[in-house]
């Protein structure tokens, strides 16, 4: 059985989006997935054995310049690319209108959710055989229940299994004493404040473990810099590509993060993660998988309507005190 997978964006979705691939492959033996992902998270599906090949979009750059793009050759290219194989079903695991339109360009039962169950109700006109999943569900656990009732297999109970960490290890086991705090994300309200990151860098030099910050963008450089510059033991690492932050991260002791994707790549490669959230919610979309402690922020929004706060009022010492017995012992 061949399957066409929808799933764009982000790189936090793409990541949820795994262990409902591992339970298809454990319930149907022998199915295959292609995947249709924004390019920037293009390295991703690759990291599964179920997967067979990956479809880049950009649709996140050719919307820049739409009259130009959508008719040009690189969007004659996907075309072609996506109607080349046959496929049995295609799921599009998105529910919003972008992901429906690129679903429509397959003859083949197109799988979706239902209009309320969608982020976006109208994409539901687009599918063939629309489903109802509760929205009040886990992100991943939503995931896993639509391809179940997609592909006809039972619901699995147990926790979900990402499935990618042992092939990117290819069975080695290795560490090394550092740290990746990932403080960086999509949203400035969802940031922990720099003097935070220095106390918290510090408490990790005081114990033995250095720490590396990532930075993807020149905001996060400077950022990093800053928090470097206040602790001895802190790098700032050059620009890395996913798989080579997936291997820092196989390296690494443990990690902190924001509300990011990258916390969520850290849950999917069995990362020790501590992740902080003020005014998005734990329940919904914290990381998933073992290994893994969210603090939510003791001030909700019943007591401020400012992010800033809520993210202050998380302190270094609980967060530190929260990784310490998930690091692994020193020799």
């Amino acid at each position: 059985m061949r399957v066409l997978l929808i799933k764009m964006s982000s790189l936090g979705d793409v990541v949820h989006t795994l262990p409902a691939l591992t339970d298809a492959a454990r319930a149907i033996p022998g199915i295959r997935f292609d995947w249709v992902v924004e390019e920037a998270f293009a390295e991703i599906p690759g990291w599964h054995t179920a997967v067979q090949r990956t479809l880049p979009i950009a649709l996140r750059r050719w919307r820049k310049h739409p009259f130009r793009d959508f008719t040009g050759p690189e969007w004659r290219e996907f075309r072609r690319q996506v109607r080349a194989q046959h496929y049995d079903a295609v799921i599009d695991a998105q529910g919003l209108l972008k992901s429906a339109l690129v679903s429509r360009l397959i003859k083949a039962p197109i799988y979706g959710l239902d209009k309320q169950s969608a982020r976006e109700p109208l994409a539901a006109r687009a599918y063939h055989y629309r489903i109802a999943v509760p929205r009040d569900m886990h992100a991943v656990e939503r995931t896993r229940m639509l391809f179940a009732k997609a592909l006809n297999y039972p619901v699995p109970t147990a926790q979900g299994d990402y499935g990618v960490r042992e092939n990117l290890t290819h069975g080695k086991t290795k560490s090394t004493r550092g740290l990746l705090f990932f403080h960086g994300t999509a949203r400035d309200e969802k940031l922990w404040p720099e003097p935070h990151w220095v106390q918290l860098a510090k408490l990790a030099e005081a114990d033995g473990y250095a720490v590396w910050l990532p930075w993807g963008s020149e905001a996060e450089r400077a950022r990093a810099e800053r928090i470097a510059g206040q602790s001895s033991g802190t790098a700032v690492l050059p620009r890395l590509d996913l798989l080579g932050l997936s291997g820092l991260l196989l390296e690494a002791s443990g990690a902190v993060a924001v509300d990011t994707g990258l916390g969520h790549l850290a849950a999917a490669l069995d990362v020790p993660t501590v992740s902080l959230y003020g005014p998005t919610s734990t329940r919904l979309i914290g990381a998933y998988g073992h290994n893994q402690v969210h603090i939510q922020s003791p001030v909700g929004a019943a007591d401020t309507n400012d992010p800033v706060a809520m993210m202050d009022a998380i302190q270094p010492e609980q967060v530190w005190t929260a990784l310490q017995p998930m690091l692994p012992q020193a020799d």
